[in-house]
């Protein structure tokens, strides 16, 4: 070995992938909140500004305060590009390193992140407690240094990937047309859409991945024009797809989507792989290069990039007590109305439904402090505390999830309705309007804003469930917005339609 040449160091590589991992989990990219800010100036739908008003006010105070923009601080992915001149500190491991600096990130006492993986994913599904491993790709190419491209991402987009081998003959455009509506809101939007096209399935994927990485400058690229048909396809699908009329949150509105990145790479003949993977308002990612100098840190962006925009409670809003609310009460709120909840709220998530289930299938009574009589549940695994936070950053889960266990719920738990993020299934609302119950959203995106709104929180049950355990929390003017009403009317649907159809009129 060279002795002047660089040396890569393991205490290099993991403090620069714990210092990035950190940084990502308050800074939004700038490139991401000034696309924000312009879709703002340019919604019409007051529900959607109002949405990304909370979500630019959410990301100002993470920004501020250095605490995670969601809730979901994510599953961590890692490109690594390797030198192939580069020197190593003997006996490394690239993949141990980055699971040392997600361990350190998420770990860190000052800003905590959420522990979301689960080991033994078709088992047991026991939390891992530090939030590794994560998933990394490593690529030797020429050179003397190693290129970092890593990502935190949440699973509300994930779970909205889509691979599709298409005919050689068919229409791209129509396929992820087809595909972001059948997205709706779970994924968080407004946001920015990733598209691998070519190779082979595994190959689009990791394409699609990879192009969320990109800078966004849709904006650019609309001043200059397309130069390529790849460019062309951008331009395309953004308009498109902006012309459905899903909107922020999923609520009607102009933008959907931010930016759409696409990457591609020679195929067969007889094949089209297109993959699809969202980033959501809580985007996040970071680069980094080490040389062999020492550790790389963050630069913080200048908070004067941020636009100018601070969200506060309507104060016309209707106003809700929790503990005195009856079912006579949630016949009179309309959809689309903005509440501001107060008083006392359980949560739960997938594995507290399971767990319930289980237990009334027995026959048996839930555990002590768990009484959903006339009660809502709020789904949401919040972040630990810090200093004197009642709870961490606590925004809305994606519903959709809980639906298989949504009647069982409101017909054997006594539960009044539900709060959470994106749209209900058909089943769901069905049986939303059987049970004369309701549902309400809070802004994906916005989890740092909507934990103001807690005053105290205590685990009340299946503490071993970690961050999906059920807890009580105790709000004052928590802000939501009625999605399903009790006739059953959900502005997931009502919103678009509309939105789409104004689309349609602008366009002819």
């Amino acid at each position: 070995m060279s002795l002047n040449k660089p040396i890569i160091t393991k205490a290099d590589f993991v403090a620069s992938v714990a210092d990035a991992l950190q940084f990502m989990s308050y800074y939004h990219p700038v490139d991401f909140i000034q696309a924000l800010g312009q879709a703002y100036e340019h919604e019409q739908s007051a529900a959607a500004k109002d949405a990304i008003a909370q979500i630019l006010t959410n990301s100002r105070m993470c920004a501020e305060g250095k605490r995670p923009i969601c809730q979901d601080t994510g599953i961590v992915v890692a490109f690594v590009n390797v030198g192939t001149d580069v020197q190593w500190e003997q006996g490394a491991d690239i993949e141990a390193w980055v699971n040392e600096g997600v361990r350190q990130a998420y770990m860190l006492p000052e800003n905590p992140l959420r522990a979301s993986i689960v080991a033994d994913p078709a088992g047991r599904r026991n939390n891992t407690k530090d939030n590794t491993p994560a998933v990394v790709h490593i690529r030797l190419v020429p050179g003397n240094t190693v290129e970092v491209n890593v990502a935190a991402k949440g699973g509300g987009s994930e779970n909205k990937a889509k691979l599709a081998m298409l005919n050689p003959s068919d229409s791209i455009v129509d396929w992820i047309l087809s595909v972001v509506q059948d997205m709706g809101a779970g994924w968080c939007p407004p946001g920015v859409l990733g598209v691998g096209i070519g190779g082979t399935a595994e190959k689009a994927v990791l394409l699609a991945k990879e192009s969320l990485m990109q800078p966004l400058d849709l904006a650019d690229l609309r001043k200059r024009g397309a130069s390529n048909r790849i460019e062309e396809l951008r331009l395309e699908l953004a308009d498109k797809i902006n012309g459905l009329g899903i909107g922020a949150q999923g609520l009607g509105g102009l933008t959907t989507v931010l930016d759409v990145k696409i990457l591609d790479y020679p195929t067969h003949a007889a094949s089209l792989p297109v993959a699809v993977i969202p980033n959501c308002a809580a985007t996040r990612h970071a680069h980094f290069v080490l040389d062999g100098s020492g550790p790389v840190t963050q630069t913080p962006p200048d908070l004067n990039d941020w636009p100018d925009v601070t969200w506060a409670p309507n104060q016309g809003s209707r106003r809700v007590d929790l503990n005195l609310v009856t079912a006579q009460d949630v016949q009179t709120w309309q959809p689309g109305e903005t509440l501001l909840l107060s008083g006392k709220l359980l949560t739960g998530r997938d594995a507290a439904h399971k767990r319930i289930s289980e237990i009334l299938a027995r026959g048996e009574s839930l555990p002590e402090g768990v009484d959903f009589t006339n009660r809502f549940i709020y789904y949401v695994g919040p972040v630990d505390p810090v200093g004197a936070e009642a709870v961490g950053p606590a925004g809305p889960t994606t519903a959709t999830r809980m639906d298989k266990f949504t009647d069982m719920m409101l017909d054997k738990t006594g539960l009044l309705g539900m709060v959470g993020k994106a749209e209900r299934g058909d089943e769901t609302i069905s049986s939303i309007k059987k049970h004369h119950s309701v549902y309400l959203i809070a802004v994906g995106g916005a989890a740092y804003l909507v934990s103001k709104s807690i005053q105290s929180a205590r685990v009340v049950a299946f503490a071993d469930l970690g961050m999906e355990a059920i807890y009580e929390f105790d709000v004052k003017d928590m802000p939501v917005t009625v999605a399903v009403d009790a006739q059953g009317i959900s502005v997931h649907t009502t919103g678009p339609e509309k939105w789409h159809q104004i689309a349609i009129n602008q366009k002819s």
